[in-house]
Parts: structure tokens; sequence; C-alpha cells
């Protein structure tokens, strides 16, 4: 396996529904981060319930190496290769289940969604008074002197307004949902300014998760894609993944 894969040994009960039964259920879960956005839940193979047929296939990850598939089958139910276990030294031993195949993951005794949080990665909600306005094509569509500020690891600091700051009656909305671990459900603005339609360019949460219920029903825009003043300052678009 890469030695750029950070392997870390993760302190929850973590326990994997499907079938309506548990077929995982541990307290030594590892967090591999495959990818560096966010990390994956491997399972103790004994910590597995019995319910493992090996399908004879194999998937390969140039960071990995080869895994050996199962299906997860309990019942009439079956998520045909949705279990992997690598034949590397750090991960010999656990069972990696495909996040989104599963009908639920628990960490202690609370649903997460999307994919296990990073332990590392914060996110803070701070009310302000700093002067917050958007301009998309050099027309203002929102300003406000009483903006939420949500500060996320690895991210821009994001505005988020209140919609009666927000010029509504320039905004379509979108067809457009996302699901974020660490917020919950989006919903979307696209936004008509400039003489064109700027689609799915602000979002918003009507039911946020308890951490982040501070900016429940504000509006916030794409700092990448916007110009964002603060303050009667200009900001720097980020470049993000979202640029």
């Amino acid at each position: 396996m890469s030695e750029s894969v950070r392997v870390e040994q993760g302190p929850k009960r973590v326990r994997v529904l499907f079938g309506g039964q548990f077929v995982a259920d541990t307290t030594r879960p590892l967090l591999v981060w495959e990818i560096p956005y966010y990390p994956a839940y491997y399972i103790p193979r004994e910590d597995v319930a019995d319910v493992l047929v090996a399908t004879g296939e194999t998937r390969h990850s140039e960071r990995l190496g080869d895994a050996a598939l199962s299906t997860v089958k309990v019942g009439d139910r079956e998520a045909p290769g949705a279990a992997a276990e690598y034949d590397t030294a750090e991960l010999r031993g656990y069972v990696r289940f495909d996040f989104a195949a599963m009908d639920g993951w628990f960490e202690e005794d609370e649903e997460i969604f999307v994919h296990p949080r990073d332990p590392h990665k914060r996110v803070d909600v701070l009310a302000s008074s700093r002067h917050v306005r958007i301009e998309i094509d050099g027309e203002t569509v929102a300003e406000s002197s009483n903006p939420r500020l949500l500060f996320e690891t690895g991210l821009p600091t994001r505005y988020y307004l209140p919609k009666t700051d927000v010029r509504l009656d320039l905004t379509e909305p979108s067809e457009t949902v996302t699901r974020c671990p660490y917020k919950g459900e989006a919903s979307y603005y696209s936004v008509r300014a400039g003489g064109k339609l700027h689609e799915d360019i602000a979002w918003f949460y009507r039911a946020p998760v308890p951490e982040s219920q501070k900016v429940q029903g504000l509006v916030c825009f794409y700092d990448e894609k916007v110009d964002v003043f603060v303050d009667g300052v200009r900001q720097e678009r980020p470049r993000t993944p979202f640029s």
C-alpha cells in the first residue's frame, strides 16, 4: 500500500445497517483516507456478521492494492460486491462496506450520512456584524450587515445571509440537492443576473444537522463564482474543487 494513504484507529462505536439487521458492529474501526478529502470506515472481520458471500472478483486500487469482493446478503436482500477486503499489511483482516449500498451507518447511536466525518475537520458558525455584499456580473444580488460566517477546515469562509437580504426576485429554485455530513441536505437557487441565468450558484439548508443549525434558512453563494465584498473590500475568489 502506498505510504501516502493515511490510516488511523477510530475511537467511536460504528454500526452498519442492512436488510433490517446490523451487519457490522465494532468499537475498533479504522479510518482510511482513500482520497485526501474524507475517510472511509474499515471494520475488523471478526466484528462483521456472517453475511458476506465471496464473488470471486477483485478490484484494484493504485493506492491500496487488490481487494477481494463479496456480496452482502441478508435474507432476500443483496448488495452485490459491496464489501471489499484488501490484502495489504495495514488493512488485512478488515472489511470495507460501500457506504451508499448500506441502509444506514451509525457512530455510537447517531446516524451519519454521505460518508464518515473527518475527525480533524471542524465547522464553526459565528454571528457577525460585518457588511457583506454579493455581486454577480456587476449586479448586487445580496447585501447584509447580519451574516453568519461558516468556517470549515480546508474551505474558504462562507457567508450565509438572511433571505430578507437577498434579491429573491432574481432567484429561481433548482431541483439540485446535495448532502453534506457536516451540514445536512442543501437546496439550490439559480440566479438571473447580468442578462443570463447562473445555475446552482447559491444554496441553503432547510434542516441542517445540529452542529450547523445556525445557518438554517440562510443563503450562501459560491465565493468561487461571485464577487464578495466584505466591509467594502472585494475578496479574492478562492480556488477550490468547486471553482
